[in-house]
This record gives C-alpha cells, sequence and structure tokens, in this order.
C-alpha cells in the first residue's frame, strides 16, 4: 500500500508541475498565435502526440521514482535535484510560450536533461540499470524537445 502511496504522490508532484507549466504559459500551443506563425521543423509531431508522449513519460518517471523513493524521498542533495528538475521543467512553457525567449528556453531544455541524469547517477544507477530504463522515453522526448526549440530559435 506504501508504493502505491508513493506512486501517487510522485503522479501528483509530476503531472502537478506540467500543469502550472501548461498554466504559466498561456494559451496553449494549438491557440497560441505567436507558436503557430513560427517556421516550425519538418519533424514537429501533430498537437495530440505531446500529450500521448507526456503521458507515458511521466507514467514512467513516477514509477522510476516510486521505486526508488528511498533514494529519493531520504537525501537533500536527490531531492534538491529532483526540485530543480520540477522547476525547470515548470519555467520552459512561459519563457517559450508567453515570453516567447526561445533562444533561452533551449538551455533550459538542457539543463533538464543534465538534472535528470545527476538525478540518475546519484540514487546510483547507471544505464545498465533496469530503472534506468524507465527514464528512456523522456530522454528521447526531451532530444526532440530541445531539436524542435533549436530550430525554432534558428529559423525564426
Amino acid at each position: 500500500m506504501r508504493k502505491i502511496a508513493v506512486f501517487v504522490l510522485f503522479l501528483v508532484l509530476n503531472f502537478g508541475a506540467l500543469a502550472i507549466g501548461g498554466i504559466l504559459m498561456g494559451a496553449s500551443p494549438i491557440e497560441n498565435s505567436w507558436y503557430q506563425g513560427l517556421n516550425q521543423a519538418p519533424w514537429t509531431p501533430p498537437g495530440f502526440v505531446f500529450g500521448i508522449a507526456w503521458t507515458i513519460i511521466m507514467l514512467c518517471f513516477s514509477i522510476y521514482l516510486a521505486t526508488s523513493s528511498v533514494f529519493v524521498l531520504t537525501e537533500k542533495k536527490r531531492r534538491n535535484l529532483y526540485a530543480i528538475h520540477l522547476f525547470f521543467n515548470i519555467i520552459w512553457n512561459p519563457i517559450f510560450f508567453f515570453l516567447h525567449l526561445t533562444w533561452l528556453a533551449f538551455p533550459i531544455l538542457i539543463a533538464l536533461i543534465i538534472t535528470l541524469i545527476l538525478l540518475n547517477r546519484e540514487m546510483g544507477y547507471s544505464i545498465h540499470n533496469r530503472k534506468s530504463w524507465l527514464l528512456l522515453p523522456y530522454y528521447v522526448w526531451l532530444a526532440i524537445a530541445a531539436s524542435l526549440n533549436a530550430y525554432i530559435a534558428l529559423m525564426n
């Protein structure tokens, strides 16, 4: 029962961070005339893919955190890395979509990737650990997001 409660806690925290970022960005990307008017990368996925991707990512990330909760919750350095990760996840949306600071948004994505790597490393996991594979969808999506962000920053 404790594992389920911890999993739900991380689901709430992770999806809550996404929701706060979404609220702070103002209009959704579909409704955002600035974003719709940008020269976007040819590999930009259709809008519905974003919701599916983030759902899968946050489910996997929450499982990862819940099964590692003793490591995340008990040590200050790990808690701080997780908090920093949530912070970067929240601020990217308003910086990119609301403030239109595409050049500032890009290093935030890189920082998000780095904090994810550091969090995994701080927990003593390597890429060879099965738990680390739960982060794979997140890494892939962040790499795609960084490439899309860079394209927009360079081409607009």
